[in-house]
Parts: structure tokens; sequence; C-alpha cells
């Protein structure tokens, strides 16, 4: 079966529970009768290439690498509100922490070159568009989920517990990386764990306060830059995990990818799939 870009857009709406594209998400270049997909977490000039010579008449990246996506990616940060709000965080201080990591996000993307993926799609006249938020979404319930299930509500899980889990979940088992105990240790009680993945990047050393302040024992998240991790260290108040970048993105792209290949899209993975 043949899809547009606009129906795959649809199916990864609907596997996120969205009714619409989110700013960091969208089709870039339309197409039709679609059979054949590249997917991949950055798919950029070179990729698009590949694709043409793998005989692909489409290519969807997970990261917003071009146009609209690639300057709205800090208006999906707001996303990150409800998120902290759902672990306890007051909303008004929610809004609070991000707004400076948000502010920074936009600095950075306002000055990149949004245009040179975009001009290679239009020139190869393939087919391209970005899914991002919709796909982080399904990851973070996903990890959520089974750690919630994993864990069972144990008092005394510690981090090593936690990274145990992680590594149950098929991505994490068959990453080069594995899941690493940025701050804290083996031995550390991980008190509530809670899973921050989605809305658009990280959101910097005020929302993981935030969330210790709310009484987050414990962070999972796809990476964590380093201002962040010496913030929470001088804190001394919770711990960080990082999950792994690449193999936490294929979480959510691989059920992605799964729903397509149900409607009869034939799906080559690229560009740091884990599968």
């Amino acid at each position: 079966m043949a899809l547009s870009t606009q129906e795959i857009m649809q199916v990864a709406l609907e596997l996120a529970g969205l009714t619409e594209v989110p700013p960091d998400s969208g089709v870039i270049v339309p197409g039709e009768k679609i059979t054949k997909l590249a997917v991949g977490i950055d798919m950029e000039t070179a990729e698009l290439l590949l694709a043409r010579e793998l005989k692909c008449d489409g290519v969807l990246s997970h990261h917003p690498v071009a146009g609209s996506p690639k300057l709205e990616l800090h208006q999906v940060m707001n996303s990150q509100i409800d998120r902290m709000v759902a672990a306890g965080v007051p909303i008004n201080k929610a809004q609070k922490a991000l707004q400076k990591r948000k502010e920074e996000v936009e600095r950075g993307t306002h000055v990149t070159n949004y245009d040179r993926v975009t001009s290679a799609a239009k020139a190869l006249n393939m087919p391209f568009l970005n899914i991002h938020w919709p796909a982080d979404l399904v990851t973070e319930r996903v990890v959520q989920k089974h750690l919630d299930e994993q864990l069972n509500g144990n008092p005394k899980a510690t981090c090593k517990d936690v990274v145990d889990a992680l590594l149950e979940l098929p991505e994490y088992q068959k990453a080069a990386t594995r899941p690493q105990i940025r701050v804290g240790s083996e031995q550390t009680y991980a008190g509530k764990v809670w899973v921050a993945m989605a809305g658009g990047t990280s959101g910097g050393p005020d929302v993981f306060k935030a969330y210790f302040e709310a009484g987050v024992g414990t962070l999972i998240v796809m990476h964590c830059p380093e201002d962040a991790l010496k913030a929470v260290r001088e804190q001394n108040i919770g711990n960080v995990i990082v999950a792994g970048h690449m193999a936490s993105d294929s979480i959510g792209i691989n059920r992605l990818c799964a729903a397509l290949e149900a409607r009869g899209l034939e799906i080559v993975r690229l560009a740091g799939v884990i599968y």
C-alpha cells in the first residue's frame, strides 16, 4: 500500500495521541504514493542521496534538520511544562524553570542553515518529512510504563535496578552505548523515577532542579548537557541516568516504523536507528 507524506504524518500523530502537527515536525517536501521509505534519526543531504541509491521514494528524519521544524524546535519545549506539572512541579515554577533554556535553543536555531537539507530534498525531488515530538512522546511513555512495571513501587530500588530494567528493552540491549548513571551511583536509592524524554531537547539545570524539588528522585533522560550535570551534583538532591540518545530515539521510531509497515510500507532503517 502506498502512502503520502501527509498520511505518514497522520500515522505518527495517531500513534502519539496527537491531533495537530507539532512545531518541530512537518512535511518538508510533500509526496504521494510512497512505497519504500528511508527512516533515520538524522537524515541530511548524504542520506537523501543514499536513499535515492537504495530506490527509496521517500525519506523521514526523526530530528528536525530542515525548514520550519528546525527553526521552531524551541516552541515544542512548552510541552515540558505539562510533564513537570505531572511530576508535581507548580505550573508557574515549571514555566519559569524552562524559560532560560528555551530562549537559548531559539537563539541557537535562529542562526542555523535551515535551508540546506530542504533545498537538497527539493533538488532531488525527494519527498521528505521530519517527525520528532510524536516519536519522542511514544518513547517517553513506553520507558515510563516499563520502569513502573519492573520497579513495581519498590521503595528501596537503586539506580542499578533502574539501569538493569532499562536494559530489558531491546533498543538499550543492542546499542553500543549503555545507560549510564551520570549523577549518583549503583547503590544510590532511586526514589521516584521519572522519565523526561520528550519536549524538543533538554530543559537545562533549572528544569532538573524543579523536578528534584518536587520529589523526583531519579530522572531518566536521553542526554544531558554538562552544565545540568554539574548543577545537579552541586545541588546533591537527585540522580540522573542518561539512557542513551540513539537507543531512546529508536524506541519511538521503531514503533512508528512498525505502524507504517503494518500499512504496507517497506521501511529502510538508517542513520542511527537501532533495531
